[in-house]
């Protein structure tokens, strides 16, 4: 079961809904999340497009550094595209903390296909605004 804060902050991201993404489990600094690349996602290669494997590798990370409490945003993020992903695969991204100091926080995400694959490995750096998150 998820904490409050996250489950209210899944429910607000019509992006992660629309997309399918689902939030499968956040602990302290770590969160997991999974989406099905479909047939609108890919680009003219057949492949997943960038862009969507950075949105779930971004949304890990940004349940992830949500995960303490105080409101957290990224700051700046990279990515780096290791394997191609095709329309039905299953894409599982997980984010942990590497690092988390004052106000800012060093993530990494690895995108894995669901057979253990490695897509994508991203990194992101959040910054805490302060206040605490909403919960409904």
């Amino acid at each position: 079961m998820l904490d409050p804060a996250i489950a209210a902050l899944y429910e607000r991201d019509g992006t992660c809904r629309m997309l399918g993404i689902a939030l499968d489990e956040v602990s302290a600094g770590r969160a997991v999340a999974r989406m099905t690349v479909s047939a609108t996602m890919v680009n003219g290669h057949g492949t997943a497009h960038g862009g969507f494997l950075f949105l779930l590798a971004d949304a890990a990370f940004a349940f992830a550094c949500n995960s303490h409490g105080p409101v957290a945003v990224a700051q700046a993020a990279q990515v780096v595209f290791l394997a191609p992903a095709r329309p039905g695969d299953e894409l599982v991204a997980e984010a942990v903390e590497r690092s988390r100091s004052g106000r800012s926080g060093v993530y990494d995400v690895t995108v894995r296909l669901a057979d253990g694959g490695v897509v994508a490995e991203f990194r992101g750096q959040s910054v805490v605004i302060g206040g605490r998150p909403q919960t409904g």
